[in-house]
This record gives C-alpha cells, sequence and structure tokens, in this order.
C-alpha cells in the first residue's frame, strides 16, 4: 500500500476447458458461478486436435469435422455464459488442449477444468488434460466434477 490506498486490481480473469462433454459443462457453470461473486470474466477455451489414426483400409475421418465438433461445443458454451450475465471472451484453437489451456491461462487468476473430457476413461480420477494442467500451470487450477455436490458455506 502506499499512501494508505490499496492499488487497483485488475479484473479477476478465470479461463476455464470445454470440450461440451458434463464435466466440462460443470466447470463452466463453476467459473460463471466465480465470476459473479468477483465481478470477473470467463475466457472460453476450446481446444481440438485431429487424431493420427486410420481405419484398417488407411482412411482417416474428414479432418473439418474435428474443427466443426469444437466450434459447435464452444458456440454452445459461451452463449450459456452470455445467458448468465458474466463478461465473457473465448477461443477455439487447434492443437493438443492442456497445451492450449496452458497457454490460454498465462496470466489468469484461475484455471478451471472438467475432471474429463470426451476421452476420459471410466474410474479415473483425473483425465490426462485436468492432470496436465493441475501440474503445469502457473496459476491456480480448479478441477470440477460433474455431478458432485457443491460446496456448503
Amino acid at each position: 500500500m502506499a499512501g494508505g490506498r490499496m492499488a487497483a486490481k485488475a479484473v479477476f480473469r478465470i479461463v476455464v476447458g470445454v470440450d461440451g462433454s458434463e464435466f466440462s459443462l460443470a466447470a463452466l457453470d463453476w467459473a460463471l458461478d466465480e465470476s459473479r461473486l468477483r465481478a470477473g470474466q470467463v475466457h472460453v477455451v476450446t481446444a481440438w486436435h485431429y487424431p493420427v489414426i486410420g481405419d484398417a483400409a488407411g482412411r482417416a475421418e474428414d479432418h473439418e469435422i474435428f474443427g466443426e465438433t469444437a466450434r459447435h461445443a464452444h458456440d454452445d458454451a459461451v452463449r450459456r455464459a452470455s445467458e448468465a450475465g458474466v463478461a465473457v471472451t473465448g477461443e477455439v484453437t487447434e492443437g493438443h488442449p492442456a497445451e492450449v489451456l496452458l497457454k490460454a491461462a498465462a496470466g489468469a487468476d484461475l484455471l478451471v477444468v472438467g475432471s474429463h473430457g470426451h476421452g476420459g476413461f471410466a474410474g479415473m480420477l483425473l483425465g490426462s488434460v485436468s492432470s496436465h494442467a493441475v501440474h503445469q500451470a502457473h496459476c491456480p487450477v480448479l478441477v470440477v466434477r460433474a455431478g458432485a455436490a457443491p460446496a456448503q458455506g
């Protein structure tokens, strides 16, 4: 504090990863609630990548379908956030989801992810993206489970 006044803090910035899964939508809902409490901003990030796997004949799926699916999930999430009355920005980026999220969270106050995405294996406590975020992010990370009871305070 200089001269008895506290420095004004910038807007509390929450980055949330959304892929359309129930876990990512639970993470989005948590981020929206927290943003309202802090008069903050939510940055919705949807990442996608084209898997290099073909079928037995060597044919691969249409590359564009992955991007279209990601854009659709992203648009739904941004619409949901806008309807919640929260300041929202967003991006859809081709790349490994964990790396895209870490890059987007640079300088953020909080990164929020679902415990699993569409690729989650049943029974695992964390998916690969959420685990990577917890271990590599340079800001606090919150991992949200779908269907988890909200904290009582």
